[in-house]
Parts: structure tokens; sequence; C-alpha cells
């Protein structure tokens, strides 16, 4: 008799246990203020699902102007008044985003992803490889449009299927070079890759121009990273990268470092400049998200 109460009193504990985990995992699901805070019905109401959602192609404008940055931060790889001009010069064509200055975008973008520590690389070493890659394919185009001109052509390589994201997408869709059900090494897919990253700093960046919050306090860069990796990188990223991530954020430097590498001495004096920036990746990254959109490319396998 003592024994089947025993047996009836865990078997009541254990079904307690799953009823009061379970309220708590659909409480996730439960908007905290409002069914408009949490978007999704079917969203959890977590902290990184809080953005508000924004306009697939907002309206492009002048970039605003930067601080004047004269001379280079001494003693340091990044230098932020390069990164601004390659962005500025990757925009000269009207709808489109110029290549070459868009992976030299991506050249200072990687100094800045290396100066944070050899935790980095985690990220950077994959950045590395798609940026050599899309300019391997650049290469392999222009030799063979040079020997399709013969010897006699001093003009030099020029071809211009890779000229731009644009014609990139156009050449690699007219070769048949994309694929839409299986991974390929194309020009498309790697860029794609690129995209995502670049939302992701972009997101990083934006955090580090707020202020504080009611409390004064200034979040912290590892938090800033983790939230923009949750929005930009993590749905596409399995289980075991997602938590391999987690230790990169712990790693990150603190806001001051942050701040000197775009030559700050405090947040007042960042912030300016960070818009700069972000409003420059901002406009590439809608440009190049438009041009993706318009052919299905934003879920290449």
């Amino acid at each position: 008799m003592v024994t089947l109460t025993r047996m009836t009193l865990l078997r009541l504990l254990l079904l307690a246990a799953m009823l009061a985990l379970l309220l708590f995992i659909s409480s996730l699901w439960l908007p905290h203020t409002g069914l408009t805070d949490c978007g999704d019905s079917w969203q959890p109401c977590l902290t990184f699902f809080h953005r508000k959602p924004e306009p697939p192609f907002p309206e492009e404008a002048e970039l605003p102007k930067a601080p004047p940055l004269t001379e280079e931060c001494p003693g340091q790889s990044f230098q932020a008044r390069h990164l601004l001009a390659y962005l500025k010069s990757s925009m000269a064509s009207a709808d489109d985003v110029m290549l070459e200055p868009y992976l030299q975008s991506w050249d200072e973008l990687l100094n800045f992803m290396e100066s944070l520590g050899t935790m980095v690389s985690f990220f950077s070493d994959k950045v590395k490889e798609k940026v050599i890659l899309i300019r391997v394919l650049s290469l392999k185009r222009d030799l063979e449009a040079h020997g399709k001109r013969g010897t006699a052509d001093k003009s030099g390589p020029q071809s211009e299927a890779l000229r731009s994201i644009r014609s990139m997408v156009d050449a690699e869709l007219k070769e048949g070079v994309v694929d839409f059900s299986r991974r390929t090494e194309s020009g498309c897919r790697t860029l794609l890759r690129l995209h995502r990253s670049l939302l992701w700093l972009k997101l990083m960046l934006e955090g580090l121009a707020e202020g504080p919050d009611s409390d004064g306090r200034y979040r912290t860069p590892g938090e800033l990273s983790r939230a923009a990796y949750m929005v930009a990188l993590a749905p596409h990223h399995p289980w075991v990268l997602r938590q391999a991530a987690e230790f990169l954020f712990l790693a990150l430097p603190d806001r001051p470092f942050f701040l000197r590498l775009v030559c700050a001495r405090s947040q007042r004096e960042a912030t300016p400049l960070l818009h700069a920036i972000i409003h420059a990746l901002e406009l590439v990254h809608s440009r190049t998200q438009r041009i993706l959109a318009e052919h299905g490319m934003l879920e290449l396998p």
C-alpha cells in the first residue's frame, strides 16, 4: 500500500512538472504587452525577435556627411575613411552595386573584424574565403574573355560579366551556373553569404551607435553582436555553429575598444561617424537585397 501511494505521488509530481514546462514554453509565444509586439503570432516573444519589421527596400538617400577624417587612425589596419570611400564607390551605378569596390569594402570590414581578436576568425575566415572566391571567379572570366579576343587585343582582360552584382547575376543565370535546389560554388550563392554577414555587421554597429538605457547602461559589444547574429545569421546556421558563436560573443572587446577603431575618444564623438557607416552599409545592403530578390535568390542552398 505504501509502495502504491509513493508511485502515485511520483506520477502526480511528474505530471505537474510536465504541465509547468508546457505552460512555460507556451508563454514564450504569448506577447507581454500586446499582440503587435511580437510580429508573427507563432513567433516566440523573445527579446531578439522584438525588432520592428523594416521595409524590404527602403528609399535611398544621399550619404550623410561624416565627421572629417583627413588622417588615418595610426597603429591599426582598419580605416573608417577607406570603408566609407569604398562603399560610396560601389554605388556609382544607379540601381546596381559595383563589384570590386564592394569587395574592397569587405577587405576593410575584414580588417575591422580581425582587429577584434583571434576568436572572431570564426567568422572572418569564412568571409575571407568568400571574397577570394568571387575574385577568383572574376579573374577566370577575365582570362576567358581575354583569350576570346585574341593576342592582338592589347586592351587587357576586361570582362563585363562580373563588373557589378547585377551583371554577375544575369551572367550566371544565363549560363546555368546557379542551382536553386543544391549547393554550387557560384558567385551568386557566395554573394548571398556575404550579404547576410553584411547585415550582421550593420546591426551590430547600429547597437554601438545607440545611447544608454533608462538606467544609463550601454549594451556590451557581446550583447549587441549576439542580438545581430540571431537576426542575420543564426536562422541559416546549424545548431553546432550557433553554439560555437556564443563563445565569440563572450570574447569580444569592450565598447571603448570599438570606439577607438573609428578614432573616437567618446561615445558622443563616435556616434556621427557610426551613423554615416551604418547608412552606407544600409544602401549597399538594400540594393543587393533588391537584386537578389528579383531573381528569387535570397534562399539559395
